[in-house]
């Protein structure tokens, strides 16, 4: 009886866990997709009210599309981080995700050098 009651405690948990990463990679979606309407429409704003050169329009554009992307690929490594170690704990997952979060790393310091012009451990 106890067996049956903790087989369907875990397979909730199991569920709920997986809603719950789905959910974060939904946020990071809705982040991303809204910084860059938003910054479009900022873009586009300034373009029209011309109070900025056209140069510091783009350099603001890409550095506010720039750190709201980088917030949201963090949010996709910790989905897919909870998805592996929780549900998925095979070796194929395990190095699947390594491989993941060593793309989404390198693309999270090439924006911080596109943003900043310097590497992330430079001051």
């Amino acid at each position: 009886m106890f067996s049956y009651f903790f087989d369907i405690l875990n397979s909730n948990m199991l569920v709920c866990i997986e809603i719950i990463s789905q959910i974060i990679e939904i946020i990071a979606v809705i982040i991303i997709f809204g910084a860059v309407i938003s910054g479009s429409v900022r873009y586009l704003y300034q373009r029209y009210a011309s109070y900025l050169k056209r140069n510091q329009q783009l350099t603001e554009l890409r550095q506010y599309i720039g750190q709201w992307l980088l917030l949201g690929l963090e949010l996709l490594v910790a989905a897919d981080v909870i998805r592996t170690v929780a549900l998925d704990q095979t070796l194929e997952s395990v190095a699947g995700l390594g491989l993941l979060v060593l793309v989404r790393t390198f693309l999270s310091w090439a924006l911080v050098v596109e943003m900043e012009g310097r590497w992330p451990w430079q001051h």
